[in-house]
């Protein structure tokens, strides 16, 4: 099941099936987020399926001007697409993607987590239909392959959780060596 989504500066392929002068190539989605299609106009395709793209081409085509059009949409290029990392990992940041990656794939490319990081509070947030979702993941089961890797998609933020009490416990044994004297834990 292909649920990459599309995103701004891809490159797509739209051919309308016995329509060669609907039918491109490449078509690039604007910095917006939108295509511009003969007969359609101004469309957005951001965060978009390819089939649903499809889809809402085929509903403007057919609704005045081409009787039960068939549209096929793929993604010829896709641009680097942004994750952000944050929380407790190594190398908080903002990381590039092409098409999807995966959690596992995403906190490699924060170089792992802290010593502090509670690896079964792993959120995830997304933009769907304009509105915000999260959700919690539990790292630990995902790499010893209790639960499926999640797909990452462009614009997602992860946010690793922080153990206040590991937090806590590893100050206290920086400190203690350096300070020579019993510290209130």
């Amino acid at each position: 099941m292909n649920l990459y989504r599309i995103g701004v500066l891809d490159s797509l392929s739209i051919r309308v099936f016995q329509e060669p002068e609907l039918s491109f190539e490449t078509v690039s989605v604007d910095a917006s987020g939108f295509i511009n299609f003969p007969l359609v106009g101004q469309i957005e395709a951001v965060g978009k399926t390819p089939q649903q793209l499809s889809d809402e081409l085929e509903a403007g085509l057919g609704s005045r001007f081409i009787r039960d059009p068939q549209v096929v949409v793929g993604v010829v290029e896709s641009a680097a697409q942004r994750v952000t990392v944050t929380g407790s990992v190594v190398e908080p940041g903002v990381y590039e993607i092409a098409g999807a990656s995966s959690l596992v794939e995403s906190i490699a490319r924060a170089k792992g987590l802290t010593d502090r990081a509670v690896d079964d509070e792993v959120l995830i947030f997304r933009e769907i239909d304009g509105e915000r979702y999260g959700a919690v993941f539990n790292l630990r089961h995902i790499q010893e392959g209790r639960a499926p890797d999640p797909q990452i998609l462009g614009g997602d933020r992860i946010v690793v959780g922080y153990s206040t009490v590991r937090g806590a416990y590893q100050d206290f044994l920086r400190a203690a060596p350096i300070l020579n004297v019993f510290s209130r834990f």
